[in-house]
């Protein structure tokens, strides 16, 4: 015999507590909101954005670009409980201004994060010196910002006065030293020593 429906004392039925769904299956959403200037590129881009979300981590994905943002959903093919978290920094990074085949790494390897900081949280600069500190980071031609990138495996972003250095955590500790040297006005040569140096330390030591 089926047992009796509860009622409560207003009236209403008093069910059994739901069974727990696994994680995998229960639908969540994550939104991620893309600058005006990273549209174009997305749009650009989206053929190489969309896979490795649907195909690799079994996301939902779509475009809103009236809301001006790409919208991730787990669903019952998710099986990674930490898929939406890898899409939702894989998609930021893009929209921080980093390459897709750079920001496609956070979806491949483990230990990689972004870190930002601004040039003000270094040294409070306005006007000309402002742009020359950023002159001197990116260097002729981006040279100084690329020699930067190559001895310490990260790729940086000038964004403004921010500046976005994506690596794994030592990398993007190296690479902050060198930036920040520079905002502070040491000359590139003695940077680029200073880096070539601690770098091939790093590389004896493992």
């Amino acid at each position: 015999m089926a047992s009796e429906i509860k009622i409560d004392e207003e009236g209403r039925p008093r069910f059994p507590p739901a069974k727990d769904v696994p994680v995998s299956h229960r639908a969540e959403m994550r939104k991620v909101l893309i600058p005006p200037h990273r549209l174009t590129p997305l749009k650009g881009s989206w053929s190489k954005i969309y896979p490795p979300l649907v195909e690799n981590l079994k996301l939902q994905v779509r475009m809103n670009l009236k809301g001006k943002a790409v919208e991730l959903r787990s669903s019952k093919f998710t099986t990674d409980s930490g898929a939406l978290q890898k899409g939702e920094d894989f998609v930021k990074a893009f929209s921080l201004g980093f390459d897709v085949d750079d920001a496609i790494a956070l979806l491949r390897l483990e230990d990689l994060y972004i870190e930002t900081f601004e040039i003000k949280d270094v040294k409070s600069l306005s006007g000309e010196h402002l742009g020359r500190a950023i002159g001197r980071i990116a260097g002729k031609d981006g040279r100084t910002k690329f020699a930067i990138e190559n001895s310490s495996k990260t790729r940086i972003v000038l964004a403004d006065q921010k500046i976005h250095i994506l690596g794994s955590f030592q990398n993007i500790r190296l690479a902050r030293e060198a930036v920040v040297s520079l905002i502070l006005g040491a000359p590139p040569g003695k940077v680029y020593g200073n880096l070539r140096t601690i770098a091939s330390r790093m590389k004896e030591r493992f």
